[in-house]
């Protein structure tokens, strides 16, 4: 994959998101010569990545000599005003920045870069540590049309990348697919109880709901059908699922939970942004 920008790379916060990416973004044929890591600490798993490529985690990277012509934010927002700053004055007109910062919004990284910066927030889950990430991004104004397609090749690494046109959207992409692994990981801990109580033992509890949820997830991915014909699929006249699905769809409270669900997150994330 063609990464063209000019200047380095700096990413700035190397945890879980922040070197799930440049795994990716190395993987996909990033020179890893042309990444600048600011992070005083990173955890030991990113700081071994790190060290096989060459790269090193610095405290500062005040000394770089030219503008980076990216930088990815990647850091904890409750740290992002202390951190960010500095980063901004580094940046050149052509310098496209990148927040995958949740709850900071555009306006909050416009506020200390030069007049006209390219600014994306981008939204990714935690599937990306495994290269099956979805992420949502949004451009500021002035992020030019190949600004958003190398935003876009730059995030593809990590996954899949969709694009929205107004801010505010952001607060449902992030209770949708921001939080939505943990969802899935509750629906799968709740079936292991449940099996649990059907009488299984413990391990075959456990693996027979965490296989069938990915399995689930990965039939759903392949198939170009509708999640609805799935599960119609699957569902025989007066059979077991039919019984199993009664209980689970009765007075729509499935459906009706998921969507309160959604709603609080989507509300708690416009109380967060900043």
């Amino acid at each position: 994959m063609a990464f063209t920008f000019d200047g380095p790379l700096l990413l700035v916060g190397a945890g879980k998101m922040g070197g799930a990416l440049l795994e990716g973004l190395i993987a996909q044929g990033l020179d890893a010569g042309r990444v600048r890591v600011q992070d005083p600490a990173p955890p030991a798993d990113i700081a071994a990545l790190l060290a096989r490529h060459g790269i090193a985690a610095e405290a500062s990277v005040a000394d770089l000599t030219g503008p980076p012509g990216v930088i990815v934010v990647a850091v904890k927002p409750q740290v992002m005003d202390a951190v960010f700053p500095p980063v901004a004055r580094l940046a050149g007109a052509r310098t496209l920045v990148v927040s995958i910062a949740a709850g900071r919004t555009l306006k909050s990284f416009e506020a200390h870069l030069p007049a006209g910066a390219a600014v994306v927030r981008a939204m990714p889950n935690t599937p990306a540590a495994i290269g099956q990430g979805m992420t949502v991004c949004v451009p500021n104004a002035h992020a030019t049309p190949a600004q958003r397609q190398l935003c876009e090749a730059l995030m593809s690494a990590v996954g899949e990348v969709a694009w929205v046109e107004d801010e505010a959207s952001m607060d449902a992409v992030t209770a949708v697919s921001g939080s939505g692994p943990a969802y899935v990981f509750l629906l799968t801990e709740a079936l292991e109880k449940a099996a649990l109580a059907a009488g299984l033992d413990a391990a075959l509890a456990r693996r027979l709901a965490r296989s069938t949820v990915s399995g689930a997830g990965a039939l759903l991915a392949e198939s170009a059908l509708d999640a609805a014909v799935l599960r119609h699929n699957v569902t025989s006249p007066g059979g077991t699922t039919a019984a199993a699905l009664a209980v689970l769809m009765a007075d729509g409270r499935f459906e009706r939970l998921l969507k309160e669900a959604v709603l609080a997150g989507e509300g708690r994330s416009r109380e967060l942004a900043k």
